[in-house]
C-alpha cells in the first residue's frame, strides 16, 4: 500500500533548494557524501519532524512540529538529509547531515510501503533518549504538521535505537510509549524515599 507523504510547505522546500544551490552551504556541511556526489542533488521524501515533549505513564504523548526533513538523492541513492525549521520569520534551512539515519529511514519507509494499511509517514524525535522513529499515522489524509501519536499509530525505531529497543520493529503507540515513559522517569536518588 503506498504511503501518503504529506506535502512540505513550499517555503521549506525552497530553502533546501537554495542551500543545495549554494556552494558555500554544501562545502561547509559535514557531509562528505554530499560534497563528493556527482550529478545533481534533489530533495525527496519530505517528512514532518515532531518532537515528543511528554509521555504519560499511560502511554499518551504530546508532540509538536519542529521542522521538515528531506532526503537528498544523487543518482540512485540518498547521500544526505536536509533539515528545515520554522522561525517567527518563516521556514529556514537548518543543516545537512549524513550517517546511519539515511539508510535506516529508507529501510523503515520501504517496510511501511509493504504494509497492508495506508499510513502517513512522519518523524518523531525523543531527544532525551537520542531516539528517532518513523511515525506511521493511521489517518493518511491528516495535516502532517499537527496531531499527536494515537494509540493505533505505529512507531518504527530507527537505527541506532536505545539499548533494549529493536530498530525497525514496528510497535503500536499504546505499546511503545509506556516503555519509553519508564526510561524518561528519573530514578530516585540513593537514600531518598522512593
Amino acid at each position: 500500500m503506498p504511503l501518503h507523504v504529506p506535502p512540505a510547505p513550499a517555503p521549506a522546500l525552497r530553502t533546501v533548494l537554495m542551500a543545495l544551490g549554494s556552494p558555500t552551504a554544501v562545502h561547509e556541511a559535514r557531509t562528505p557524501s554530499l560534497k563528493n556526489a556527482s550529478g545533481p542533488a534533489t530533495p525527496e521524501l519530505p517528512l514532518p519532524v515532531h518532537v515528543l515533549d511528554r509521555i504519560s505513564p499511560e502511554g499518551t504523548g504530546t508532540a509538536r512540529l519542529t521542522g521538515w526533513r528531506f532526503l537528498i538523492r544523487c543518482g540512485d541513492r540518498a547521500v544526505a538529509a536536509a533539515e528545515t525549521r520554522l522561525t517567527p520569520d518563516g521556514w529556514v534551512f537548518s543543516y545537512f547531515f549524513e550517517g546511519p539515519y539515511i539508510t535506516s529511514a529508507e529501510r523503515a519507509l520501504r517496510q511501511a510501503e509493504a504494509m497492508p494499511q495506508p499510513y502517513q509517514p512522519r518523524l518523531l524525535s525523543v531527544p532525551e533518549l537520542y531516539m528517532h522513529m518513523l511515525w506511521l499515522h493511521a489517518d493518511p489524509t491528516a495535516d502532517g504538521a499537527t496531531g499527536h501519536p494515537a494509540p493505533n499509530d505505529l512507531l518504527v525505531p530507527l537505527a541506532p535505537a536505545p539499548p533494549g529497543i529493536a530498530a525497525h520493529r514496528p510497535h503500536r503507540v499504546a505499546e511503545l510509549l509506556p516503555v519509553l515513559s519508564t526510561r524518561l522517569t528519573p530514578a530516585p536518588l540513593l537514600g531518598s524515599p522512593a
